[in-house]
């Protein structure tokens, strides 16, 4: 039996791709992983299935994505697939559509995160929705990570009446013990061992949404907040302008691309996300596991993880008054971070690799029923 499984770009073999390829290879399939690996940081051979270099470019309209439509569909073609697991929207679109010309007789699709949803453009409501239901139609399972998209696909008609999945997002390490010295670190990045650190991780872009929280941070006014931010992104220079201009920039540190983002988070008295999208951030979860409380948008995903009151606070993305009074509450409690950072602690481990893991060994499972 062989089953191929389809990504865009990979630079490391991470749990969200262990979580496919594991439970498949010990049901004794022949799997074959199409993608793009020319960015791959880490040793090819540490993957333990084939590959299949795929040109995939998440830009739809980049040619490449013709050439990775040829390169999946001849390797669909080698010999006969017995099912192709699919994710990400190019990967989604290509790896079905490839599977249906080479007939390949079980087709799943997971949704990281419809580009449909509440408060959406309305090309992503009309344009983007009528394609998933689409291709919908030439998928046997469709799974997603969220409640806003299950509710969603729960619409959709699929190949032969197929089935349709919520599993708990792409795995997480959970347990997380931190090796580093918290006060070490705040030294190393600037930030004072008394003051109360908010931390966000993730590309400084629009959909990020970071100015919220330097607009609620100036409007605060209690100096001894600090907010730090891993990652690069095209909006670094605006929101370097936005905290100069409210008088905050001496606060605000910008540490661009870091690869020891687990061994800040115990430095972070309070974790915030106030992006406008998100599937089920990753980021987030490692907060929650880390026994952060944790400042969050009221969406998809992000609602799923966070009870409001409990783990932390759900504010609309531009609520900027709401961020602040949700970080005073808790810049002012030590007691209150510390009894939202063990609900969080407690609540992700169902988000657990393990879990997600036999979660699809179960739907994997089920195919051939």
């Amino acid at each position: 039996m062989r089953a191929v499984i389809v990504t865009n770009r990979v630079k490391r073999y991470v749990n969200g791709y262990r979580v496919m390829i594991e439970p498949l290879m010990e049901k004794g399939y022949e799997v074959v992983w199409a993608a793009d690996f020319t960015d791959f940081k880490e040793d090819l051979e540490t993957i333990p299935c084939k590959i299949h270099q795929t040109n995939f470019r998440s830009n739809p309209l980049d040619s490449n994505n013709l050439k990775a439509y040829s390169q999946l569909l001849s390797l669909l073609k080698q010999k006969p697939v017995e099912l192709i697991h699919c994710n990400t929207p190019i990967g989604g679109l290509i790896g079905r559509l490839c599977a249906k010309r080479a007939k390949v007789k079980k087709i799943i699709y997971t949704a990281h995160g419809f580009h449909f949803y509440e408060g959406a453009p309305l090309i992503n409501n009309t344009l983007f929705k009528w394609g998933e239901k689409y291709l919908a139609h030439m998928t046997d399972i469709l799974i997603t990570i969220n409640q806003q998209d299950y509710k969603a696909a729960r619409n959709f008609k699929l190949r032969k009446n197929g089935n349709k999945y919520l599993v708990h997002g792409v795995g997480i390490d959970t347990g997380y013990i931190s090796s580093s010295d918290p006060n070490e670190k705040r030294k190393e990045i600037g930030v004072p061992s008394s003051a109360i650190m908010i931390f966000s991780a993730g590309e400084l872009n629009k959909n990020k949404n970071n100015e919220s929280i330097i607009k609620a941070i100036a409007k605060i006014k209690n100096k001894n907040i600090y907010y730090v931010l891993c990652g690069e992104g095209k909006l670094r220079t605006d929101l370097e302008k936005l905290s100069k201009d409210l008088g905050v920039n001496d606060r605000v540190k910008f540490l661009g691309f870091r690869t020891d983002v687990l061994e800040i988070l115990p430095a972070a008295d309070i974790f915030a996300m106030p992006s406008y999208r998100e599937g089920l951030p990753r980021s987030l979860m490692e907060a929650m596991d880390a026994g952060k409380p944790c400042v969050v948008s009221d969406i998809r995903g992000n609602s799923d993880l966070i009870i409001d009151g409990k783990g932390g606070y759900l504010r609309h993305p531009s609520d900027v008054n709401g961020f602040a009074e949700a970080i005073g509450k808790l810049s002012s409690d030590q007691r209150l971070r510390e009894t939202f950072g063990l609900i969080n602690k407690e609540n992700v481990k169902i988000f657990d690799f393990e879990n997600v893991k036999k979660e699809l060994e179960e739907i994997y499972g089920n195919l051939s029923n």
